[in-house]
């Protein structure tokens, strides 16, 4: 499942390749992927130059002309990919875009995913989005005095609290694992039972998870904007069950957390 790191440098490529390109027209294969009809969206797209791509958390926020965004989740697992002209198009997508040139652009999902379009006055109403919270490496001002502020206060368990969209977008059951591992945490402990100096241990093992994976690309399993995988795949604890802890060797184990799993090391993360 594509996460901030994948997200992050999908976006940026989009930006490096989209920028300035007009859509000349839609192909919608699936039109429950969309927030509304698929004459409607191709009204709202068609014609319209892209102007900027960023992205906040796990979705691609597109800038389009006259005020419209187009708006891409790629769900549990899915591509975006550009194509240099029609004939070298996948044969299974929910989803093209036509672009200046011959160049189209596909979306395709394996389970289920979301291309969006909405106008600027909408946005605040765009409920898989409105209430995204910030995202770590995009947002300049994400620091660690932010973070420990955002902490103040709240309750329940670490794991959570990552995982919640509102609080920190982006984040997900995969870069979760090796965040806590680096922060010596259990996933289940109590946020108002950390010290300040466990608190800026988090903040710095989740930034150093995910600057590691942008820098890599992202997850091996999952593709860019030219089809090519990512080359993050060495986990520290994640997904490791039975292997030892590359810290102090004790064997990594799975645990269950809410309705997740967790890999841990018991002697490492107490």
């Amino acid at each position: 499942m594509p996460e901030l790191p994948e997200i992050y440098n999908l976006a940026k490529q989009m930006d490096l390749e989209l920028r300035g390109q007009t859509i000349r027209g839609v192909e919608v294969v699936q039109e429950k992927c969309l927030n509304m009809s698929v004459d409607q969206f191709t009204k709202l797209v068609v014609g319209r130059q892209i102007e900027s791509v960023t992205s906040r958390g796990k979705w691609v926020f597109a800038r389009l002309s006259d005020g419209a965004w187009l708006l891409l989740s790629l769900g549990m697992g899915g591509d975006a990919l550009l194509h240099r002209d029609s004939e070298s198009l996948p044969g299974k997508y929910q989803a093209r875009l036509d672009l200046d040139g011959g160049r189209v652009l596909t979306v395709g999902f394996w389970w289920f995913g979301y291309l969006h379009a909405a106008m600027d006055g909408d946005l605040c109403n765009h409920k898989m989005t409105a209430k995204l919270g910030p995202t770590p490496i995009r947002d300049t001002d994400f620091t660690e005095a932010r973070f420990l502020e955002m902490l103040r206060g709240k309750r329940g368990s670490v794991k959570g609290f990552l995982l919640n969209q509102e609080q920190v977008a982006g984040i997900g059951n995969v870069y979760v694992q090796d965040t806590l591992f680096r922060a010596r945490l259990q996933p289940n402990r109590k946020l108002e039972s950390l010290a300040e100096g466990e608190r800026s241990q988090l903040f710095r093992g989740l930034m150093e998870t995910l600057i590691q994976s942008v820098r890599l690309g992202g997850l091996a399993g999952e593709k860019d904007l030219y089809g090519c995988s990512g080359r993050f795949k060495e986990f520290l604890v994640g997904y490791r069950e039975g292997q030892p802890c590359p810290e102090c060797g004790t064997l990594v184990e799975k645990v269950k957390v809410g309705s997740t799993a967790s890999y841990v090391c018991p002697s490492c993360q107490k």
